[in-house]
Parts: structure tokens; C-alpha cells; sequence
């Protein structure tokens, strides 16, 4: 099946953006060896070390999807909530394809609406959280998804912890009937106690990063459980994979979107702002951020250069958003790419009915829909954006369906890989996160960690004068 989604980048070009803001066709002709040598080294690497999340879109059809529908079909059954314990591409995956592809309200409805389970994600350590959680549902009848590759993951292992103990307090030995763990196939502390208690396991790849991992069991079995198609998430990411396999970077939309991003950077534009005009993309963004954020954001290149790169991203939301970011991002530095996210078929419609009749500040909305009003206002902010010379371009998805997020989500990843090599930097790396992780380690007493400790006892002490 051929790619729904579409991609504009009119307003980032001279002819739209002006002289000194916008880009001309040979901004990227003198990139081409550069274009091409990404494109080469993506390809060449699929499957291999971290770009295992290539090859997943294929491989899970196998046994693996099947496995999926048939766990979440007993869950669904089973049991009133779903809880998953996760942070990072483990929570944020799983959040942004339930606001995609559920009801905005899913949790208020009535169950014979709802059709499943009341779906909460836990990616925070937040006491005040965790309290709050345990007072809307009920552990005995809730099914808990613990997420983490190595299982040394000290937030979910907390939580994993604090919802063990309550299980085993109402359940007894039965209470790994109510776990189900995502982990590592053979490594990890998980995987222990998969083994010492039987929970029902997922597996996550070798080449697989959390924040790749969205179209693995990671992502596959929430969404199963929600009622949503996986099948057809996958195959929309089929179908852009498949479409990003175009070696012209004038029609692989992957490629071409990396390319824009790298000319701005270049260029100083080191803000990357995303704003879905549609609620039901709304927390995309947010996984977005983590992708993008996690695996540009680097300190030296692959030969260990200093690179100090990378582009930070905010995420929007229009319409809410242009009542509160898009003054800055229409009059103040000239340093961000927007990004819009349109919808051309929304899945409801709303009429705005007459009224008003002599205040026509009002009326003159009626007979109008929503949705024309909401795809007005997107259209007027990137017009608006245009003539002050600010970066912008759409992707517009057909409708929001199954399909096409799996199209996006794949588009994104193939827009990071491409980005990084672009950069000449590990994309799949994290060190920066793994120093916080350690030094988290060393306050909490984790043993071997006692340097790292000594490390963090010799800072300078704080001064007085610097506290108010």
C-alpha cells in the first residue's frame, strides 16, 4: 500500500520565505554527497547493531503479532485496567498512539463504550503519582505491563516494587497472573524474575532502543489491548519504509526532512517546534521530543571530535498554542523550523450552527464546521509564520487512522536516522543520560557506585549568598 501522508516544504524555500531566511534548490545540490552517503549508510546498516527497529516492521509478523492479539484479547477480558510501568520510549510510544487511535475521553466512558480496559501509563516516580493511581483503580483486577530492557531501570523497578508487594498482599502466589513483562530476551534483571515468577513475557530485540521501540512489543501490546489494529500500524510503517528506501532525496520524505532540519542547524536554527492541529496527535510531539532530543543531542562526532550538536524541540498544540507560543515564534529569533501536523479528514464532524445574527463577529462562523475552522487557523498560522520569514512545512495525514500513524512514527525514525548520520554522530547512544542514571546510583547507595559517590561528595559546597 502507498503512503498516505504528504509533505510541503514550500514555506522553508527563498521564494516563499525571503532572501535571507529561506533555502534554494542549490542549498541541497551541494549537499548531495553528503545526502547520499547518509542515505547509503542507513540503508546498508538495516538489522545490524542498533537499527534492529529496521527489520522489526517485517519480522514480528511471524508468531509474534499473533501472540500479541492473543494475550491483549485475554486481557481485555480479564481484567478492568491496564497499567503500564515504563518511562522513556516505554511510556511515551504507548501514550501517543492511545491518544492517536483511542476516544479523547477513553477512560470516561461507559464500558460497554470503552470496550476494554481503563489505560494508564505510569512513567514518572512521582509519590504523589503513584498514590493517585492506586485511587482509581484496583490492583487485583488491573493488569500491570512492566517495560524496561535491561530491567534496571530505577523508576520501573520502583514502581514495579510498590505494585508487586500490594499484589502479593491481595493475590497471594497468583499475583504474576496480573504481570506481564517487556524486557530483554536473555539480559536483564527482568528477566530473572520473569523466570522466578512466570510472568508472560514480551521480547525487545538486541537492536532495539527505547526510543525506537514504540513498533515492538513495547507499543504492540498496549495498542492491542486498546482494541486498535497493530497490523495496520505496522503496515503503514511497511509502506514508508518502503517509500524511504528512494535514494533521491527529493522524493523520500525521510530523507528530505532530515535535510531541512541539517541546512537549518547549519544555520543556526537549533529549535525544532511541532504542532499538531489535531488533539489526537497532541502526545506524538511529546515521543517526538525524545527521539529527536535523545539522538541528535551529542557532544562529539564518531571519531571523537568535539560536535556539541544537535536541536532542541518544543512541542505545541494548535489551535491552544498560537493563544500562547506563536507570538515568539512569529516575532522573536529568528532560530526555529515549525513543523505543522494537519489532518485533511477529520473523523467527526461538527457543524457550527446559526446564531448570533446581529453580532457578526459571531455569526459569521455559522454554517461553517470545525473542521474548516481548525484547517483555517492552521493554514493562516503557517501563512502568518511565512510572511514574518519564519521556517516552516506541513505533513498532512489523509485521516488519523492505524495506517498512518504507523506511517509517521516510521517517517520520524527514518528522519532521525538520517539526521544523524547527516550530523556524523551515534545517533543510538545516550551518555549524557547514562551519567545522570549513574549518579542517581551513587546518591541511592547502589553498590558499585561508591566513586561515582566520592565524586559527587567533593562538589563545591553551595554558597549562602547564591540562595533567596
Amino acid at each position: 500500500m502507498a503512503i498516505t501522508l504528504t509533505l510541503d516544504y514550500n514555506n522553508m524555500m527563498k521564494e516563499f520565505i525571503g532572501e535571507k531566511e529561506g533555502f534554494s534548490p542549490a542549498d541541497f545540490t551541494a549537499i548531495e554527497p553528503e545526502l547520499k552517503a547518509a542515505f547509503d549508510t542507513v540503508q546498508q546498516n538495516r538489522g545490524k547493531g542498533m537499527q534492529g527497529w529496521m527489520d522489526i516492521i517485517y519480522d514480528q509478523e511471524n508468531g509474534i503479532v499473533q501472540d500479541i492479539k492473543e494475550t491483549a484479547a485475554k486481557i481485555r477480558e480479564k481484567f478492568e485496567y491496564f497499567v503500564v510501568l515504563g518511562i522513556g520510549g516505554s511510556a511515551l510510544g504507548p501514550t501517543a498512539v492511545f491518544q492517536s487511535l483511542c476516544h479523547l475521553h477513553y477512560n470516561d466512558l461507559p464500558k460497554e463504550k470503552r470496550g476494554g480496559p481503563k489505560f494508564y501509563v505510569e512513567d514518572n516516580v512521582d509519590p504523589e503519582r503513584m498514590v493517585a493511581l492506586l485511587d482509581v483503580i484496583e490492583p487485583e483486577k488491573t493488569c500491570f505491563n512492566v517495560i524496561t530492557k535491561s530491567g534496571a531501570t530505577s523508576e520501573t523497578m520502583a514502581q514495579y516494587l510498590v505494585i508487586s508487594e500490594i499484589l502479593k498482599a491481595k493475590l497471594g502466589d497468583k499475583f504474576a497472573d496480573n504481570i506481564i513483562a517487556t524486557t530483554d530476551a536473555k539480559r536483564g534483571n527482568l528477566v530473572k524474575l520473569v523466570k522466578e515468577h512466570g510472568f508472560k513475557s514480551f521480547t525487545i530485540l538486541d537492536g532495539v532502543g527505547g526510543r525506537f521501540s514504540e513498533l515492538s512489543p513495547v507499543g504492540l501490546l498496549p495498542a492491542a489491548v486498546l482494541g486498535i489494529d497493530i497490523s495496520e500500524l505496522l503496515a503503514g510503517a511497511r509502506a514508508m519504509d518502503e517509500h524511504c528506501k528512494e535514494a533521491d532525496y527529493k522524493k523520500n520524505m525521510g530523507l528530505m526532512l532530515a535535510a531541512l532540519q541539517h541546512v537549518a542547524m547549519a544555520r543556526g536554527k537549533n529549535i525544532g517546534v511541532m504542532m499538531p492541529y489535531t488533539d489526537s496527535l497532541k502526545y506524538i510531539a511529546d515521543w517526538y521530543a525524545q527521539l529527536w532530543a535523545e539522538s541528535l543531542g551529542k557532544s562529539v562526532h564518531k571519531d571523537g571530535t568535539p560536535a556539541f550538536v544537535g536541536q532542541t524541540p518544543v512541542k505545541s498544540l494548535g489551535v491552544t498554542d498560537q493563544h500562547s507560543q506563536v507570538q515568539l515564534y512569529a516575532e522573536g529569533p529568528f532560530d526555529k523550523v515549525v513543523t505543522f501536523l494537519a489532518v485533511k479528514n477529520y473523523r467527526k464532524t461538527v457543524v457550527i450552527p446559526e446564531g448570533c445574527q446581529d453580532i457578526p463577529d459571531i455569526h459569521f462562523l455559522s454554517g461553517h464546521t470545525m473542521n474548516e475552522l481548525i484547517t483555517a487557523e492552521q493554514k493562516a498560522t503557517a501563512y502568518a509564520l511565512t510572511v514574518a520569514n519564519r521556517l516552516n512545512y506541513t505533513i498532512t495525514l489523509e485521516e488519523v487512522n492505524a495506517h498512518s500513524v504507523g506511517e509517521l512514527l516510521y517517517l520520524f525514525e527514518m528522519q532521525t536516522a538520517f539526521a544523524g548520520e547527516l550530523l556524523n554522530i551515534d545517533t543510538y547512544n545516550q551518555p549524557g543520560v547514562e551519567n545522570g542514571k549513574n549518579a542517581t546510583y551513587a546518591l541511592l547507595g547502589k553498590s558499585g557506585y561508591e566513586a561515582k559517590k566520592a565524586e559527587l561528595d567533593s562538589a563545591p559546597a553551595l554558597r549562602a549568598e547564591y540562595i533567596i
